[in-house]
């Protein structure tokens, strides 16, 4: 689940119970920071908070100062250098700088916008939320662009299939896995909410919606079925082609596909063998590679999550 769900689904119940809630957002990241904009945190009228801004004394710090907003029913920008004033006791000086905008709610008629990013997110869609402060006695306004969990399809519900299904749910993947034995996408094997998919793989890999959020692994259970699996999407936008094997067997397949008429850029695409070169051998450690690489994937294209201070004449066009 998208962390920004249960954060807005939270800050709605606590409304709802008639609680005050401050929303912590890093607006602005500058230099070496322990998070990057878009990072955000729930503050509690109990001051238990959900989320974060990265750990450590400006974590604190930002605690501190909402509450003391929370309590005056206030909304603020604040700016953090984190110099020796957040990292002297620990020895944490990153050295950049943050802006974080903190936005109190208590009105229930604020809430429509949250619930409606969350109902989107939910459906695998991007959202965005308006973010309103005061700064120097002005209102000013944020816009916070929030993506969709990426898609990851695994194809091949074995040993190293299940692994990486289940690792990819902790770092925010939709994972959907195919595989055309029953007994092996059970919930048992792969629980909510992963989605397994009993039948064949290559006729469900062509029928899936497979677009440029979307990841591809995969770990059939033999070099015919992987190859076939492989030719089913490589022509797909995918934003990652992964294919597990050694490089001869890879080779292989490679050569099989480009007498199809496969061209070089697209096999060029496909990364092969998966995962990145950390040595594992174990089935948990293939996992752990192959995810880290898609992270890498992933994070290499970091969408902008937030747009302002925004003229006052485009937030009015939001309402």
């Amino acid at each position: 689940m998208n962390p920004f769900v249960s954060l807005f689904r939270s800050l709605s119940r606590q409304v709802q119970q008639h609680r005050r809630v401050a929303l912590c957002t890093v607006v602005g990241a500058y230099g070496s920071t322990p998070q990057a904009a878009g990072a955000a945190m729930l503050l509690h009228e109990n001051m238990t908070t959900e989320g974060t801004l990265g750990g450590g004394c400006v974590e604190a710090e930002v605690r501190k100062r909402a509450f003391e907003l929370l309590q005056r029913d206030r909304s603020a920008l604040l700016t953090f250098k984190l110099d020796h004033d957040y990292g002297w006791d620990d020895g944490l000086i990153c050295g950049g700088t943050m802006r974080v905008a903190v936005t109190t709610i208590r009105n229930p008629n604020a809430l429509p916008p949250f619930e409606h990013a969350a109902d989107r997110l939910e459906l695998g869609l991007p959202a965005e939320v308006l973010l309103r402060v005061d700064h120097n006695g002005a209102p000013e306004s944020y816009r916070l662009e929030i993506e969709p969990p990426a898609k990851l399809v695994i194809a091949g519900a074995g040993h190293v299939g299940c692994e990486v299904a289940r690792l990819a749910i902790g770092l925010d993947f939709d994972v959907t896995v195919i595989d055309d034995r029953a007994d092996l996408c059970s919930p048992s094997r792969l629980p909510p909410p992963i989605r397994p998919v009993v039948g064949d793989i290559v006729a469900t890999l062509r029928e899936l919606p497979i677009d440029a959020n979307t990841f591809v692994v995969v770990v059939t259970r033999g070099h015919n079925h992987d190859e076939q699996a492989l030719h089913a999407v490589i022509d797909s936008p995918a934003r990652y082609l992964g294919m597990i094997g050694s490089r001869r067997k890879v080779k292989l397949i490679f050569d099989d596909l480009a007498a199809l008429g496969v061209t070089r850029e697209k096999l060029d695409r496909v990364h092969a063998p998966i995962g990145l070169p950390i040595g594992g051998v174990t089935v948990p450690e293939i996992a752990v590679s192959i995810l880290a690489q898609l992270v890498l994937v992933r994070r290499k294209q970091m969408p902008t999550r937030v747009t302002g201070p925004l003229p006052a004449d485009s937030t009015t066009a939001m309402q």
